[in-house]
C-alpha cells in the first residue's frame, strides 16, 4: 500500500525572485477553471511582544478596511462580484491573503493584493468599531469556550520567554489599549515585498503570472526589515502543570512536551518519526488512544495526538482527552503516559507501522486534493524558512521511519522535564467562579 502513494509537487512549481525581493511561486493545476492567489507576510505573533500582542491579527483585519484605490468593503464587494471567495489568517508565524476566482480573474485579484500591500489606509474611523468585532472574537472564540481557555493557558505555561506562549488573537488588555499607531508601524514595518511570498496554483500560465507580478509588484520599494533578535526559550527543567477553574461541562486534559522542529534539527528524520509517532497514538479508530482508552478501558469519550515540524521555533508535542463520566483526571493522565510508555518500551508491529505510515501519507496526499491546500502547503513552507522544496520530501521522509526511530524519539523528547500539564476542572454551569 504505502508503494501506491505518491505525490509530487517539484516538478511543476516555477518559482521567481523580483528585484525587490518578493517570491513568487506558480503551481498549474489545469483539473478545473479555478485559480487561489495567495500572499504570505513574513510576520505573525511570535513577532509581537507584551502590549502589542494580537497585533498582527488586528491588522489582518484592517486589511480589508480600504486603502488608496478602494474605499471599506469595495475590495470584498469586487471578489463577490467575480464570483470568488475570500479570506485571511493569522498564524504564529505568518500572515496571509487569498481568493478563489475563475482562472480568468486571477490577475484583477493579484493587482488588489498588490496596491493594498504598499497603499493602506488606516483611520481611526475604521478602526475603533473593528476593534470592537477583534474584542468580540476574543470572547466567543476564547472567553466563552472553556477548552480553549485552558489551552491558551496551557500555552502561557510552557513557554516562558519564547512567544509561542502568548495567544495569537492577543491578550484582551492589549487589544484595548491598541491605537491606529500601532498598526501603522506595525505595517510600514513587515508589510514589504522582500518580507513576502505570492502564491498561485490553479488554472494558469506560469509566465504570464510571473509578468503580472512583474507588473503589479515590481514597483512596490523593497524596505529595510526590523532585526529578530533572538526568541530563544529558557531550557526546562522539571513538569510545569496548570489548573483552569471555570464553569463547564466537561473536564480536559492536555499535556505537551517540548520539541524541536526540522528548521532547528540536525536530523530532520526526528521531526518525521515524531510525526509516525502521534499517528501511532491518534490517527483514527485503530489507533492506540482509541483502541485502549476510548473503546477497551472507557476511559476517555475523545483523545488526540498532534505534532507538526513545520515552524520558526520549537513547537510542542501534543496530547489531549476528554474523560468519561466516571474517570478522574489522574487516572486518565496515568492512562495517557501509559501508552506513551508502552510505544517507547515495548516491540512495535511492522504491520502497524505500516499502516500508520500509510494513513499519515494519505492524509496528505488527500489535503493536496485542492488547490487552496496546494498554495497553503507552498507558501507555508516558504514563509517558515524551509522552502518549498520540503513539500516533496515529505512522502519519502514518513516511509523512511523505522520503529527504532519512533521509540527513540519518543524516548529522547517525551519526557517528564520536558512535560507541561493542562487541566480543566469545571464549575457548576450557572456557579460563580
Amino acid at each position: 500500500m504505502l508503494a501506491a502513494l505518491q505525490a509530487s509537487v517539484a516538478a511543476d512549481v516555477v518559482e521567481h525572485r523580483l528585484e525587490n525581493g518578493l517570491t513568487v511561486l506558480v503551481l498549474p493545476d489545469a483539473r478545473a477553471p479555478v485559480v487561489t492567489n495567495q500572499v504570505w507576510y513574513r510576520v505573525g505573533s511570535m513577532d509581537e511582544h507584551s502590549g502589542i500582542t494580537g497585533v498582527s491579527h488586528m491588522l489582518e483585519h484592517m486589511m480589508f478596511k480600504g486603502s488608496e484605490q478602494y474605499p471599506p468593503g469595495e475590495f470584498s464587494r469586487i471578489v463577490a462580484r467575480l464570483g470568488g471567495q475570500e479570506n485571511a489568517f493569522t498564524g504564529r508565524d505568518y500572515t496571509g491573503y487569498f481568493q478563489v476566482v475563475g482562472s480568468e480573474h486571477w490577475e484583477t485579484v493579484m493587482a488588489m493584493e498588490a496596491e493594498r500591500m504598499h497603499g493602506l489606509k488606516l483611520s481611526e474611523e475604521e478602526f475603533l468599531p473593528e476593534r470592537r468585532v477583534v474584542v468580540e472574537e476574543r470572547r466567543l472564540r476564547t472567553e466563552d469556550q472553556p477548552n480553549s481557555l485552558v489551552q491558551e493557558q496551557f500555552y502561557a505555561t510552557a513557554f516562558f520567554n519564547q512567544p509561542y506562549g502568548h495567544p495569537i488573537i492577543g491578550w484582551m488588555t492589549d487589544i484595548d489599549a491598541y491605537t491606529v499607531e500601532d498598526l501603522r508601524a506595525w505595517y510600514e514595518a513587515w508589510y514589504a515585498p522582500n518580507n513576502a511570498v505570492v502564491v498561485v496554483v490553479g488554472d494558469v500560465d506560469p509566465e504570464a503570472v510571473i509578468a503580472a507580478a512583474e507588473r503589479h509588484y515590481g514597483d512596490i520599494p523593497a524596505r529595510e526589515l526590523p532585526v529578530r533578535k533572538p526568541r530563544v526559550e529558557t531550557p526546562q527543567r522539571g513538569e510545569r502543570r496548570s489548573t483552569l477553574r471555570v464553569p463547564a461541562e466537561l473536564p480536559y486534559l492536555i499535556m505537551g512536551w517540548k520539541t524541536p522542529v526540522l528548521i532547528t534539527l540536525d536530523d530532520p528524520g526526528d521531526a518525521y518519526a515524531l510525526i509516525v509517532a502521534a499517528g501511532m497514538l491518534d490517527s483514527g479508530e485503530a489507533s492506540r488512544f482509541a483502541r485502549g482508552l476510548v473503546r477497551d478501558r472507557e476511559l476517555a469519550n475523545s483523545t488526540y495526538a498532534r505534532y507538526s515540524p513545520f515552524s520558526r521555533l520549537d513547537s510542542l508535542f501534543t496530547v489531549a482527552a476528554v474523560p468519561t463520566g466516571d474517570t478522574d483526571m489522574e487516572t486518565l493522565e496515568q492512562a495517557l503516559l501509559e501508552e506513551i510508555e508502552r510505544l517507547r518500551d515495548e516491540p512495535i508491529d511492522a504491520s502497524e507501522l505500516q499502516r500508520v505510515q500509510a494513513r499519515v501519507i494519505a492524509q496528505e496526499i488527500f489535503r493536496r486534493d485542492s488547490i487552496r491546500s496546494q498554495a497553503f502547503e507552498l507558501g507555508m513552507l516558504q514563509t517558515v524558512g524551509l522552502g518549498w522544496e520540503v513539500a516533496d520530501e515529505y512522502v519519502d521522509r514518513i516511509r523512511a521511519v523505522t520503529a527504532q526511530d519512533v521509540q527513540r524519539v519518543v524516548g529522547e523528547y517525551l519526557v517528564p522535564e520536558r512535560r507541561t500539564v493542562g487541566i480543566l476542572d469545571p464549575l457548576p454551569i450557572g456557579g460563580g467562579a
